[in-house]
């Protein structure tokens, strides 16, 4: 059997899992989901669900999930490597790491950067440690691709001890979605990587927007946290400061505050309804103002961010939108393009009600400044190629299924 790369992606309350062959293809993609609950399941291509254990934790599950993908046919007895999605490797990583105890132990010193992810990360990790003790495993850092940020990107105007005794600095996430941005947009671009300057949208539950000059990031939204910058599904994005002591004198404790930014705000918090942008959408078109009202706010900031991107780029050779909103949204895109006239945005109805499906991605009007395209990201099968590529250059002998 051709080598297989596990990839391994775990969220608070699930773990996604593909299985990618020796080109790159994706062989099968499955979720398990709503772990530390009775109705905890695996969904499999989006269709087969298995039952699993009430109550399951990340190790069930992932023991589970490799189970089934065994008798299922989709994964030999043990695949070639195993990456794992890995959310913050603060200064620690410049790029995707073997995991060894060191590397491991450096994870965990960056768990308070992202106390949502990095725990979860490191479960998901651990279990795939105990069920493969002997396949080399590697880890993909959001963070990673955002280290090359100009000093004056990432330094806040804070006391410099903050940054030098805690770390305290911008680090930006999803950087294996805007890496591939700007790769498959230099290719449908046919420019080389080096000379290709791209804003990326990254638009989900999380949302992040990124400069990205001659194929590095320059700036970009997120910032210590994933809190920082766009509006998003239940999290705030940009808010003052000032807000915490605000709250604290209405009785409010910095742990809910910080609790309420993360988990009731953005589109759930404006809308008072949802946190996805289909039934958000659906909504404000029947009339339901508070959904209008968040939707509007979604695509103000995100025009607004767009906007600063272009100070950290000397010149613009796309703005691609991704991730399941930018991907599929229609009205998020045409809406937000219409606060950007003035820098020359135009934007195709007819390309952009197909997604620039017909278009190579393309939905820019013929007479905007500026390309326009969607692209469908694919953090999975770059978390693959990094595991694969780091794996082949440390372990040369890596084809135990040749």
């Amino acid at each position: 059997m051709d080598d297989q790369i596990l990839v391994v992606n775990c969220g608070s309350s699930s773990v996604k899992i593909a299985v990618f062959d020796s080109h790159g293809t994706v062989l099968v993609s499955a979720l398990a989901e709503k772990l530390g609950q009775p109705d905890a399941r695996l969904v499999a291509d989006g269709e087969e669900s298995v039952s699993l254990p009430a109550m399951a934790d990340h190790h069930q599950a992932l023991e589970a999930s490799i189970e089934w993908l065994q008798r299922a046919g989709y994964l030999s007895t043990e695949p070639t490597a195993i990456g794992h999605r890995v959310v913050h490797g603060g200064e620690a990583f410049h790029k995707a790491a073997l995991l060894d105890e060191n590397a491991i132990r450096a994870i965990e010193s960056c768990a308070d950067l992202a106390p949502l992810h990095n725990p979860v990360n490191l479960a998901g990790i651990e279990a795939a440690r105990r069920l493969f003790p002997e396949v080399p495993q590697v880890a993909v850092f959001d963070t990673a691709f955002h280290q090359s940020l100009p000093r004056h990107a990432w330094l806040y105007a804070l006391p410099r001890r903050f940054y030098e005794d805690y770390g305290v600095r911008r680090y930006g996430f999803h950087g294996t979605s805007h890496q591939y941005m700007a790769e498959e947009a230099a290719r449908r671009l046919d420019k080389p990587l080096e000379e290709t300057s791209i804003i990326s949208a990254h638009l989900g539950n999380g949302c992040s927007i990124t400069a990205i000059r001659n194929g590095q990031s320059v700036d970009t939204s997120m910032g210590l946290t994933p809190l920082e910058g766009l509006v998003m599904g239940t999290r705030s994005g940009d808010v003052d400061p000032g807000l915490f002591d605000f709250l604290a004198a209405k009785g409010v404790t910095a742990e809910e505050t910080h609790r309420i930014l993360n988990r009731e705000s953005g589109l759930l918090g404006l809308s008072g309804h949802t946190s996805d942008m289909r039934n958000l959408v659906n909504a404000a078109r029947e009339g339901n103002g508070q959904c209008k009202d968040a939707f509007e706010v979604f695509c103000f900031r995100l025009a607004r961010y767009i906007g600063a991107m272009m100070v950290s780029l000397e010149q613009l050779d796309a703005l691609v939108f991704t991730g399941g909103i930018g991907e599929n949204s229609t009205d998020v895109r045409a809406r937000t393009l219409e606060h950007l006239v003035l820098p020359g945005f135009r934007v195709d109805p007819a390309a952009n009600a197909h997604h620039g499906r017909n278009h190579g991605g393309h939905i820019a009007a013929a007479n905007s400044r500026f390309p326009v395209m969607v692209i469908p990201t694919r953090e999975e099968a770059m978390i693959a190629r990094e595991a694969r590529a780091l794996v082949a250059d440390s372990h040369p002998r890596t084809s135990r299924h040749h």
